[in-house]
């Protein structure tokens, strides 16, 4: 198993996200993922730069690690058509080194255009249709295309990377599995199921026979206080105990607030693992471990306490997860 680290947008500045970025590829970590925002999920964590941007930025100042969009919504902020001519570009100025990570969005995201939030059926549909756009600037050549949701007139990436930019997906469950196994060449979810790798085996044979990656991703709450780490993880994290299926329909930051406001520091530290120890962290990846994951990206939760995470990542955690899971 390989591990990332997050660029998570939400908590941080882009000044700092570009630092964040150079300090973990020197803790060691073998890729790094940028989650891509206009909202935080909360307002304690105070920020949302834009996310292409500072991708462009951490390509200059690593040398090493893949960089992946996690994810990226290429249904109504983004026009695909853009999409593709981003991720050409930042797999240029990467050397080769980004994967395109792709996904049907959140209301949070998305609203900000004033065009109303689709079902998550007309949500997939967008996508797929997405996807098949970007794969056919990606081949190169003039790009027409008229479907359900989307037109493309005429439209040209004029500058591609010389290895063809990789597309990863995120999917949820059986249908988005069978939708988009076939035509991706990665997946991305952020629960440990079983059966989603399996499932995305299954539809991948059906079509080719090469094995894919898949990327899965677990925040964490690194602080020599025990006490501190699971009050920062609740202040700025207890929107995770919505499940996606919520997150992805709230409209904004009150939502999540109200949403979240009987959730407890008990009930997160017992989903994120909290404090100054490797341990726990070795155990909270072994389901993903057991699944089939192939990555994983951690979060370490808090935008001004990432550097004695990136100390004890090398030290410690690191050396602990390669002991545990290779």
């Amino acid at each position: 198993m390989r591990f990332g680290y997050t660029l998570m947008t939400e908590q941080a500045g882009p000044k700092e996200l570009v630092r964040h970025a150079s300090a973990a590829e020197q803790a060691g970590f073998e890729f790094e993922v940028s989650s891509d925002h206009y909202f935080p999920w909360l307002d304690e964590q105070g920020h949302a730069p834009y996310a292409w941007s500072v991708l462009g930025a951490v390509s200059q100042v690593t040398e090493r690690v893949e960089l992946l969009s996690f994810v990226t919504c290429p249904l109504m902020r983004y026009h695909p058509a853009v999409v593709a001519q981003k991720a050409a570009t930042v797999s240029l100025l990467s050397d080769n080194r980004f994967i395109l990570g792709l996904g049907a969005g959140e209301n949070l995201n998305e609203h900000v255009i004033g065009q109303g939030w689709p079902s998550a059926n007309v949500r997939h549909e967008m996508l797929s249709e997405a996807v098949e756009i970007i794969g056919e600037l990606f081949d190169g050549g003039y790009v027409n295309f008229s479907g359900k949701h989307y037109r493309v007139d005429s439209a040209k990436v004029w500058d591609l990377p010389q290895r063809r930019t990789p597309v990863a997906v995120a999917v949820s469950g059986k249908q988005s599995v069978e939708r988009f196994a076939p035509v991706a060449d990665a997946m991305i979810t952020t629960e440990p199921k079983p059966e989603l790798v399996r499932w995305w085996d299954e539809e991948r044979t059906q079509v080719r026979e090469d094995s894919t990656r898949k990327f899965a991703q677990l925040p964490v709450c690194f602080d020599p206080d025990p006490a501190a780490a699971r009050k920062r993880a609740h202040e700025q994290f207890r929107w995770f105990s919505g499940g996606w299926k919520v997150n992805a329909e709230l409209p904004g930051t009150a939502a999540f607030a109200g949403a979240t406001q009987y959730v407890t520091e008990e009930d997160v530290a017992a989903s994120i693992p909290c404090g100054p120890d490797a341990e726990p962290i070795v155990e909270a990846i072994k389901p993903f471990a057991d699944a089939g994951f192939t990555d994983l990206a951690l979060v370490q939760i808090g935008g001004q306490h990432q550097d004695g995470f990136f100390e004890f990542a090398s030290s410690e955690l690191l050396p602990a997860l390669r002991k545990a899971y290779g």
